[in-house]
């Protein structure tokens, strides 16, 4: 079934925040080495990803909003949906809620706790560079000559 899923900058944009959000990569084939290095890549076994699965299990548990979102938009290309998540919690290092979801999924050096399952800020200030994005009718136009 269809789902209608926003890029992580414009959800930037409607909140008018930095945003959280999370990466999830599959783990290595023994046959076909990983290359995902950053949240660019496409990995079309999302869906089946038990560390995925974890992870949204353990944010519903909290009761910790979430969402799925796409990467950061861009008009030279398109990515794939591959499973990433926006965490709707705002980025305050006295927030309760931010705290813990880092202390779950990271380090205190700020690695992730599972290399596989990855942390990003997308700020607003860069995401604002992409609000011509939401004017009426942009994304059908870039289309037409993509």
């Amino acid at each position: 079934m269809p789902q209608h899923i926003e890029h992580i900058d414009r959800i930037a944009r409607l909140k008018n925040r930095d945003v959280l959000w999370a990466s999830f990569e599959p783990e290595e084939d023994k046959e076909r080495p990983s290359m995902m290095p950053a949240p660019n890549h496409i990995y079309t076994k999302w869906e089946k990803d038990e560390n995925r699965k974890t992870v949204l299990e353990w944010l519903d548990s909290e009761g910790i909003k979430y969402e799925n979102c796409g990467h950061f938009a861009s008009e030279t290309g398109w990515i794939a949906y591959s499973g990433n998540i926006y965490i709707d919690v705002p980025i305050d290092d006295a927030d309760p809620t931010y705290i813990k979801i880092l202390e779950r999924l990271e380090n205190p050096d700020g690695t992730p706790r599972d290399p596989r399952v990855k942390l990003w800020i997308t700020s607003l200030e860069e995401s604002i560079k992409n609000a011509h994005h939401d004017e009426p009718g942009f994304w059908e136009k870039w289309a037409e000559t993509f």
